[in-house]
């Protein structure tokens, strides 16, 4: 009953203390092989920072950026102030917001693997496109069909994880996706560095390269299992035991079947999940959905990684140096987010969303002041601040790397009942997708506006958020992702919100009723 004043808002049956299984090699390599599309969409955001910083790619294309670049009494903050070079690397989160929409009903309807491949093939597409680019219509195409691979691989990643993942590893396993989009990130600036040696076509070979990711995330959707849960939905309830009883590496999984089996009941009796989730039952999944992406991008950690090079040399740093610090930032990430995936399940989601938010707070704030004291419109910093600046941004990039960066996907993939989950990932993404557009497209202009406020403007954001999570965020870790509705209904806030357990069994209870009929 789809819309309808009882319509089922997920399971909130506690069968947690009787799941089985272990965690098996199987499980572990299919969520390896899934997590690689994290590392394309990685190495688009480290990719793009280089490349708009070689003389050979701007000539071509920002020949005005050129210009501006090589005047040697340009103001430091406004020398890379252009709308068609922001509009380069902001097009591909534009398309990826619209993809990321029409993969929600694919990845419900045909499952998790289907939206993998279509990821996969659009990414290759659009590497082709941009390494053979001849004009700047070519680039910007090539650049949307990355954002539809973007789309697509960002909205079923993490549901696959999260459905593939035993509970008590849940966490860790998700953060796969993350982990693969930082190495993505330190590949992307390592090959960055090495190509800006290659004068006229390095920056070719720095787009085309995400070719190479894009066919192991082709072929490891084909290769893959589909998640039990998404089977069990498509009404493949055999097919979806025996995945779950191989993924779990036990016969005995009856109590986590029986809760995929509600769920899928429930999800199938809900015909509009767009609509579902908009109701006041689903509010807090909603917010999340919603607050989660939005904070992650307001870090500011993506204005950092977007144009790390053309930060760099804004601040007085030679052109390989600036790809140097932006490789060595690449290599932080990447770094911390190992200390996520092995604390996670162990100190849980709350604690390292905090402690990550008070580490930036402090970092953006000495950033700013460091650059308001020490660095003006015409003027380079010293050496020994320029030190300070990367010392403090890996600072920073460390403490997003081992919380909101993987916690920012993490926390909003595992929330949703079945009956959303596809829905409120597409929320996710898209508003994820939407903020970092928002940023790519207006980074420029606000670090020409703002100057050194920039940073703070981040600081402030970062202490919003932080708060909202101590306020708002209830503790997922050991969680069983078909009973987080239990976690609403106990939380101090959600619980006045949310519907009390009766509405929640009652729709459950009529589905009972009509099959003992």
């Amino acid at each position: 009953m789809a819309g309808g004043s009882f319509a089922p808002a997920g399971v909130a049956k506690d069968r947690a203390e009787q799941y089985e299984g272990k965690v098996t090699a199987y499980v572990i390599i299919a969520c390896i092989v899934a997590a690689v599309g994290g590392s394309i969409f990685g190495y688009d955001i480290g990719i793009s920072g280089g490349v708009t910083s070689m003389d050979a790619f701007l000539t071509k294309f920002f020949p005005s950026v050129y210009q501006k670049k090589k005047h040697s009494h340009e103001n430091n903050y406004c020398k890379f102030n252009d709308q068609g070079l922001a509009a380069f690397t902001s097009s591909l989160y534009l398309a990826g917001l619209v993809a990321t929409l029409f993969a929600s009903p694919v990845t419900r309807m045909y499952g998790r693997r289907i939206s993998i491949i279509c990821g996969g093939l659009s990414f290759l597409v659009g590497a082709a496109l941009n390494a053979l680019a001849l004009n700047f219509v070519m680039l910007l195409s090539g650049r949307i069909m990355l954002g539809v691979g973007i789309g697509f691989g960002n909205q079923a990643i993490p549901l696959y994880l999260s459905e593939m993942a035993p509970t008590h590893l849940r966490g860790g396993l998700n953060m796969m996706f993350q982990l693969a989009t930082t190495l993505g990130i330190f590949s992307a600036n390592m090959i960055n560095y090495g190509t800006s040696k290659l004068d006229k076509w390095g920056w070719r070979l720095s787009l085309g390269l995400a070719a190479a990711p894009a066919l192991l995330m082709t072929v490891g959707g084909i290769l893959l299992p589909e998640t039990p849960n998404s089977l069990i939905e498509q009404g493949s309830i055999e097919k979806g035991r025996k995945v779950l009883e191989r993924i779990r590496g036990t016969q005995h999984v009856d109590a986590e079947f029986q809760d995929m089996i509600d769920a899928s009941e429930l999800a199938n009796s809900v015909k509009h999940p767009f609509r579902n989730i908009l109701e006041k039952r689903n509010r807090p999944q909603l917010v999340m959905a919603i607050c989660m992406p939005m904070f992650q991008i307001l870090t500011g950690i993506n204005s950092i990684l977007f144009y790390a090079p053309v930060l760099f040399q804004s601040m007085g740093f030679k052109g390989n140096a600036s790809l140097y610090s932006s490789a060595l930032t690449g290599a932080v990430l990447a770094l911390s987010t190992l200390v996520s995936i092995a604390t996670v399940d162990k100190l849980g989601r709350r604690v390292l969303l905090i402690g990550g938010g008070i580490q930036m707070i402090i970092c953006q704030v000495i950033v700013g002041i460091i650059l308001g004291l020490k660095f003006g419109t015409d003027q380079k910093l010293s050496e020994a601040y320029s030190i300070v600046v990367v010392v403090i941004i890996c600072l920073f990039v460390a403490a997003f790397g081992w919380s909101w960066g993987p916690l920012g996907w993490t926390v909003p993939s595992e929330i949703f009942p079945l009956e959303t989950r596809s829905a409120g990932q597409s929320i996710t993404v898209a508003v994820n997708l939407f903020f970092t557009f928002i940023i790519a497209q207006s980074f420029l202009s606000l670090l020409c506006g703002l100057k050194f406020g920039l940073f703070l403007f981040f600081a402030g954001w970062i202490t919003v958020m932080t708060i909202f999570v101590y306020v708002f965020l209830p503790e997922t870790k050991g969680v069983p992702i078909e009973e987080m509705m239990l976690m609403w209904q106990r939380h101090w806030f959600w619980k006045k919100i949310v519907s009390d357990e009766e509405s929640y069994e009652r729709p459950r209870n009529l589905l009972e009723m009509e099959q003992v009929r």
